[in-house]
This record gives structure tokens, C-alpha cells and sequence, in this order.
């Protein structure tokens, strides 16, 4: 009867660590898996800023330029129209 109750002792202690291994190994393989895609997730991140930074260099430069462009014409204007009130100025 000893023999037959540590039987069953083993037995149900021999399931218990079988599941308890299985949950790890599920646990590991699901971590495995989150960190694999958010792998592929940082992979495909970096592609599509590789891929966008020309085009969003080219837009900076033309926004650059652009505002360069307007500065520009707003000190020739400033000059031109300082120049026609010296001129009236000078006519008066």
C-alpha cells in the first residue's frame, strides 16, 4: 500500500512538472514569436525611412530654397521702395 500511494505520489508529481514544462516552453515560444515580429516590425520601420529620406531631404531643400527666395524678395522690394521715397523726397 506504501508502495502503491509514493506510485501515485510520482506519478502525479511526474504530470505536474510535464505541464509545468509545457507552460514554460508556450511561454517562450509566445515571447519568442512578439520579439521575432517586432524584429521584422523595426526591420520594415527602417526600409521605409531608407526608402522616404531623399525625397523628404529634396522637400527640406525646396521649402529652403523657397524661403530663401522670398526673404530675398522682400529686401530687393524693401530697397525698391526706399529708393523711389528717396527719389520723392529728392523731387519735393
Amino acid at each position: 500500500m506504501i508502495n502503491k500511494n509514493s506510485e501515485k505520489q510520482r506519478a502525479k508529481e511526474a504530470k505536474r512538472l510535464a505541464k509545468e514544462k509545457a507552460r514554460r516552453e508556450a511561454w517562450f515560444a509566445r515571447e519568442k514569436a512578439l520579439e521575432e515580429a517586432q524584429r521584422v516590425a523595426k526591420a520594415k520601420r527602417a526600409e521605409k525611412r531608407a526608402a522616404e529620406e531623399p525625397e523628404q531631404l529634396a522637400k527640406e531643400q525646396a521649402k529652403r530654397k523657397a524661403w530663401f527666395a522670398r526673404e530675398q524678395a522682400i529686401e530687393e522690394a524693401q530697397e525698391a521702395r526706399k529708393a523711389r521715397e528717396g527719389e520723392n523726397r529728392a523731387r519735393e
